[in-house]
């Protein structure tokens, strides 16, 4: 079984997915959602990488990632592409996800 990060931000990749899939069909946006599906889709990709030498480095990538997340959908929402309850829902995951990322981080540095 995967670890909570891994499932956590799998899921959220999956509704990037979906997100952008309605931003591109229904609203005719292309730009920003392009650049918030490929953060959103890289905190998990981050995140999943199996190399423990690399731990530390990924799992800030992947926060830097997930930090850009949170500003595209901002950004989508400020432009009225997203409504408030689907910025709220994806916002409230993404912070999830930095909340967790950040602990990790200090946890392993604590450790080194």
């Amino acid at each position: 079984m995967k670890n909570p990060i891994e499932e956590k931000s799998f899921a959220f990749a999956v509704r990037s997915v979906k997100l952008y899939r309605h931003l591109t069909e229904a609203k005719k946006e292309y730009v920003i959602s392009k650049q918030f599906l490929r953060s959103g889709t890289s905190i998990g990709a981050n995140v999943s990488e199996e190399s423990k030498a690399d731990f530390v480095a990924k799992m800030h990538i992947a926060l830097k990632e997930a930090n850009e997340t949170e500003y595209w959908l901002r950004l989508l929402y400020a432009s009225e592409y997203l409504s408030e309850a689907e910025f709220q829902s994806m916002e409230r995951d993404v912070n999830e996800l930095i909340s967790i990322i950040v602990s990790i981080c200090k946890t392993a540095q604590a450790n080194k």
